[in-house]
Protein backbone atom coordinates (compact mmCIF):
# COMPACT_ATOMS: atom_id res chain seq x y z
CA UNK A 1 0.00 0.00 0.00
CA UNK A 2 1.15 3.58 -0.89
CA UNK A 3 -0.06 6.76 0.90
CA UNK A 4 0.71 10.35 0.38
CA UNK A 5 1.24 11.93 3.28
CA UNK A 6 0.73 15.69 3.28
CA UNK A 7 0.40 18.60 6.12
CA UNK A 8 -0.24 22.22 6.42
CA UNK A 9 -1.66 23.20 3.30
CA UNK A 10 -2.89 26.18 5.04
CA UNK A 11 -5.71 26.76 2.13
CA UNK A 12 -3.96 25.68 -0.47
CA UNK A 13 -2.46 23.12 -2.85
CA UNK A 14 0.66 24.00 -6.05
CA UNK A 15 -0.92 23.70 -8.89
CA UNK A 16 -0.67 20.39 -10.25
CA UNK A 17 0.49 18.70 -7.15
CA UNK A 18 -2.54 16.48 -6.72
CA UNK A 19 -1.80 14.58 -10.33
CA UNK A 20 1.33 13.20 -8.65
CA UNK A 21 -0.81 11.43 -5.65
CA UNK A 22 -3.02 9.58 -8.29
CA UNK A 23 -1.07 6.26 -7.73
CA UNK A 24 -1.60 6.55 -4.21
CA UNK A 25 -3.74 3.89 -2.34
CA UNK A 26 -4.85 6.53 0.31
CA UNK A 27 -4.22 9.93 1.13
CA UNK A 28 -3.75 11.19 4.88
CA UNK A 29 -3.72 15.15 5.70
CA UNK A 30 -1.79 15.44 9.12
CA UNK A 31 -3.95 19.11 9.67
CA UNK A 32 -3.84 22.70 8.71
CA UNK A 33 -5.95 21.90 5.79
CA UNK A 34 -8.17 25.49 6.64
CA UNK A 35 -10.97 25.79 4.07
CA UNK A 36 -12.04 22.20 3.70
CA UNK A 37 -12.65 23.41 -0.24
CA UNK A 38 -8.50 23.25 -0.37
CA UNK A 39 -9.22 19.22 -0.48
CA UNK A 40 -11.88 19.23 -3.01
CA UNK A 41 -9.50 18.73 -6.16
CA UNK A 42 -7.91 15.89 -3.92
CA UNK A 43 -11.09 13.68 -3.09
CA UNK A 44 -11.57 13.84 -6.63
CA UNK A 45 -8.73 11.41 -7.07
CA UNK A 46 -11.24 9.21 -6.18
CA UNK A 47 -8.85 7.78 -2.86
CA UNK A 48 -9.25 7.39 0.74
CA UNK A 49 -8.71 10.79 2.63
CA UNK A 50 -8.32 10.76 5.82
CA UNK A 51 -8.28 14.08 7.57
CA UNK A 52 -7.38 15.25 11.36
CA UNK A 53 -7.77 18.61 12.57
CA UNK A 54 -5.36 20.91 12.88
CA UNK A 55 -4.86 23.95 15.09
CA UNK A 56 -6.17 26.40 12.10
CA UNK A 57 -9.28 24.04 11.35
CA UNK A 58 -12.73 24.28 12.60
CA UNK A 59 -14.22 21.08 10.48
CA UNK A 60 -16.11 19.29 12.75
CA UNK A 61 -16.07 16.20 11.09
CA UNK A 62 -12.19 15.86 11.36
CA UNK A 63 -11.10 14.48 14.46
CA UNK A 64 -8.22 15.54 16.51
CA UNK A 65 -6.41 12.18 16.29
CA UNK A 66 -6.72 8.96 14.01
CA UNK A 67 -5.96 5.60 14.55
CA UNK A 68 -5.13 3.68 11.76
CA UNK A 69 -4.14 0.27 11.23
CA UNK A 70 -1.84 -1.30 7.51
CA UNK A 71 -0.66 -4.20 6.81
CA UNK A 72 -0.62 -4.97 10.52
CA UNK A 73 1.32 -1.48 12.15
CA UNK A 74 -0.83 0.83 13.59
CA UNK A 75 -0.75 4.39 12.90
CA UNK A 76 -1.69 7.22 14.40
CA UNK A 77 -2.42 10.36 12.97
CA UNK A 78 -2.53 13.93 14.23
CA UNK A 79 -1.45 17.26 14.09
CA UNK A 80 0.14 18.40 16.86
CA UNK A 81 2.78 15.77 18.32
CA UNK A 82 2.18 14.53 21.48
CA UNK A 83 4.44 14.16 24.02
CA UNK A 84 4.73 10.23 23.74
CA UNK A 85 3.58 7.35 21.42
CA UNK A 86 -0.09 6.11 22.34
CA UNK A 87 0.38 2.15 23.62
CA UNK A 88 0.75 -0.40 20.53
CA UNK A 89 1.40 2.55 18.30
CA UNK A 90 4.54 1.92 15.61
CA UNK A 91 4.38 4.57 13.91
CA UNK A 92 3.47 8.66 14.86
CA UNK A 93 2.41 10.96 11.99
CA UNK A 94 2.26 14.33 13.05
CA UNK A 95 2.12 18.12 11.07
CA UNK A 96 2.34 21.55 12.86
CA UNK A 97 5.90 22.45 12.97
CA UNK A 98 6.30 22.71 9.03
CA UNK A 99 9.57 20.55 9.30
CA UNK A 100 10.30 17.18 7.90
CA UNK A 101 11.01 14.13 10.46
CA UNK A 102 11.80 10.77 10.43
CA UNK A 103 13.20 9.50 13.51
CA UNK A 104 13.24 6.31 15.60
CA UNK A 105 11.94 6.79 19.59
CA UNK A 106 11.76 3.66 22.08
CA UNK A 107 10.84 1.74 19.04
CA UNK A 108 7.84 4.00 17.35
CA UNK A 109 8.56 6.02 14.24
CA UNK A 110 7.90 9.85 14.34
CA UNK A 111 7.12 11.18 10.76
CA UNK A 112 5.83 14.59 9.44
CA UNK A 113 6.09 15.40 6.12
CA UNK A 114 6.95 18.90 6.33
CA UNK A 115 4.51 21.67 4.68
CA UNK A 116 3.37 21.74 1.13
CA UNK A 117 3.21 25.85 1.36
CA UNK A 118 4.50 27.26 4.49
CA UNK A 119 7.91 25.68 4.78
CA UNK A 120 10.35 26.07 7.83
CA UNK A 121 14.28 25.78 6.92
CA UNK A 122 13.71 23.86 3.34
CA UNK A 123 11.71 23.15 0.98
CA UNK A 124 8.06 22.92 0.53
CA UNK A 125 7.55 18.71 0.52
CA UNK A 126 5.13 15.77 1.46
CA UNK A 127 5.94 11.98 1.98
CA UNK A 128 5.39 8.68 0.99
CA UNK A 129 4.73 5.58 2.98
CA UNK A 130 4.48 2.51 1.94
CA UNK A 131 3.04 -0.28 3.88
CA UNK A 132 4.07 -3.51 3.04
CA UNK A 133 2.86 -7.08 5.39
CA UNK A 134 6.01 -8.36 6.75
CA UNK A 135 8.07 -5.60 5.26
CA UNK A 136 9.58 -2.68 7.30
CA UNK A 137 7.68 0.30 6.53
CA UNK A 138 9.23 2.87 3.74
CA UNK A 139 9.09 6.82 4.31
CA UNK A 140 10.09 9.18 1.76
CA UNK A 141 10.13 12.81 1.44
CA UNK A 142 9.58 14.20 -1.73
CA UNK A 143 10.34 18.44 -1.93
CA UNK A 144 8.48 20.61 -4.42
Amino acid sequence: MRIAVLADTHDRCPSGLVEHWREADEIWHLGDVCAPETLWEIEQLGRPVHVVRGNCDDHPAWPSALELERAGLRFYLTHISPPHAPKGIHAVLHGHTHVPRHEVIAGVRWLNPGSLTRPRGGAASYAWLEVVTGQPLRWSQVRV
